[in-house]
């Protein structure tokens, strides 16, 4: 023992801790396997947690053996971080919040350093203590790295529901054989017109539609930005072979695109999805009949 107490002597704390990690990995695996962070996880097979928890500890044995237990960005941590992040999101599915899954992280720690304390138990109090504080430094950048993990799964799935989102709200419909419309609600950005123009494309390529509807009557405000992109999303349809309608057009719209200068010339506009309807089976060489009766006032 005197030996053993003369070599740790010899290593700084960090370093010893590094040591304790890969020796005891799975023992500290076994242990954490019951923790709410993996139990709640890997809930089919406990092996699976116990696999975990031992990549977890051989991360963080390199990271102490590598000195920078203060550091989230260090090496170590990054075979573990796409494992962390499934967790986090595994967690976030579950409904547990940040300060849920920070919690669950920080109850990692007790076993690890009571571990610990027991194995230097025979070693000088200043040098137990060390040790221990390491320890709590390199479990509290864990759980900072798990918590960036959550942040970025969170933002992650932010993402593609809000795309989800963009999709369903830009439904295509087919009005009549080789005629499509898709009815705009809400503000156009960038990223949504990105959306609108697949989804008409892809309608018109799916439907062999000749001419395709954008009907903006449930679009608030028509800025140029909008303008540019309705424009080019016209010049796209026309590239696949199909003639693009722009309807929609209120007068309140009408008088902003003049005010702002913005040259629609180009593009074929209508005043309603009705008559942009109409136009589009004229051109198929549909003939409209109106009922008189449909006219006439109710008796």
């Amino acid at each position: 023992m005197p030996e053993q107490r003369t070599a740790e002597d010899r290593l700084g704390p960090a370093e010893v801790v590094g040591d304790f990690l890969r020796q005891r990995r799975e023992k500290i695996a076994q242990r954490w396997a019951d923790a709410a962070v993996f139990r709640t996880v890997f809930t089919v097979s406990r092996d699976e947690a116990v696999e975990a928890g031992r990549a977890v500890v051989e991360a963080l044995a390199a990271v102490a053996a590598s000195g920078r237990v203060e550091d989230s960005e260090a090496d170590g941590f990054t075979v573990v971080r796409e494992q962390l992040t499934r967790t986090a999101q595994s967690r976030a599915r579950a409904g547990a919040t940040a300060g849920q899954i920070s919690a669950e992280m920080d109850a990692l720690r007790p076993p690890v350093t009571d571990l610990l304390l027991d194995e230097l138990a025979e070693a000088p109090a200043e040098h137990r203590r060390e040790c221990a504080t390491a320890l709590t430094v390199l479990m509290g950048t864990l759980r900072l790295v798990m918590l960036e993990s959550t942040t970025t799964a969170g933002q992650e799935l932010i993402n593609r529901q809000r795309l989800e989102l963009l999709e369903i709200a830009t439904p295509v419909i087919k009005m009549w054989e080789g005629i499509v419309a898709v009815p705009l609600i809400g503000t156009l950005d960038s990223a949504r017109s990105q959306v609108v123009m697949e989804t008409l494309l892809d309608a018109v390529v799916e439907q062999h539609a000749r001419i395709a509807i954008l009907d903006i009557t449930g679009v608030p405000t028509v800025d140029s930005l909008v303008a540019q992109h309705l424009m080019k999303t016209v010049a796209a349809a026309r590239l696949m072979g199909a003639e693009c309608i722009v309807s929609g057009i209120r007068p309140a719209i009408a008088q902003t695109i003049v005010h702002l200068g913005i040259d629609l010339s180009s593009v074929l506009t209508r005043a309603s999805l009705a008559d942009a309807l109409a136009y589009a089976l004229q051109q198929q060489g549909a003939h409209i009949v109106l009922n008189p009766a449909s006219a006439a006032e109710p008796q």
